[in-house]
């Protein structure tokens, strides 16, 4: 979708300069949370594609409950850092920022792309700025979410674990989803963006 933002080309400019020319020495990171996903233990495995032969999966599975997976993908190395959390609030939230510090130097420069979700700009994550001053962030504009490059690795993860997935418990899930993130950030590259024509501009509705 086209952004109705009237900023839109500022703002994207803004994420874009991150990817394109990072402040030196300091760390970019895109941030994002995938909201409840169902732990669905399914009666039948899903068959995938055959020569000839469409994918099929059974319609009966049992809801086992929801999980909210975080995840911060380091624009430099394109490695994941992450944890699952029972709830999506903002409390969750600012838990996860201070994980992300962790594996920061003590006075690095920090920026953080992500979406303007109400849990990003409550009142605790202003007290997190306020006292994390070197910690930046960056919101991208209305329906322009696809400028955040995180979103990329969680359509993968949606493709490659969730999808076709089979789970028998939430516990289960959150062991899943770690064992691939593990996995992942081992051969981890960082996302390359391309952008061949400048005259094809997305403008503001």
């Amino acid at each position: 979708m086209a952004s109705t933002d009237a900023d839109f080309e500022k703002k994207a400019a803004d994420v874009i300069g991150l990817y394109l020319n990072p402040p030196q020495q300091a760390a970019v990171f895109c941030i994002d949370e995938k909201s409840a996903i169902e732990a669905l233990d399914r009666l039948d495995p899903v068959l995938p594609l055959s020569p000839g032969g469409v994918e099929r999966h059974g319609l009966e599975y049992y809801r086992h409950g929801p999980l909210s997976p975080y995840a911060a993908l380091d624009v430099k190395s394109g490695k994941i850092n992450a944890k699952t959390a029972a709830r999506h609030t903002s409390e969750e939230f600012v838990d996860f920022l201070q994980q992300v510090l962790a594996v920061c130097k003590p006075k690095q420069e920090i920026h953080i792309i992500l979406d303007k979700l109400s849990a990003h700009k409550t009142k605790q994550v202003e007290e997190f700025l306020e006292a994390h001053l070197k910690v930046k962030l960056h919101f991208t504009s209305t329906y322009s979410s696809w400028l955040n490059q995180v979103e990329i690795w969680f359509a993968r993860i949606e493709r490659e674990v969730i999808a076709r997935g089979v789970f028998t418990s939430v516990q289960d899930l959150a062991r899943k989803l770690m064992r691939y993130i593990r996995a992942y950030s081992k051969t981890a590259r960082p996302f390359e963006w391309k952008y061949s024509d400048v005259q094809r501009r997305i403008k503001p509705c």
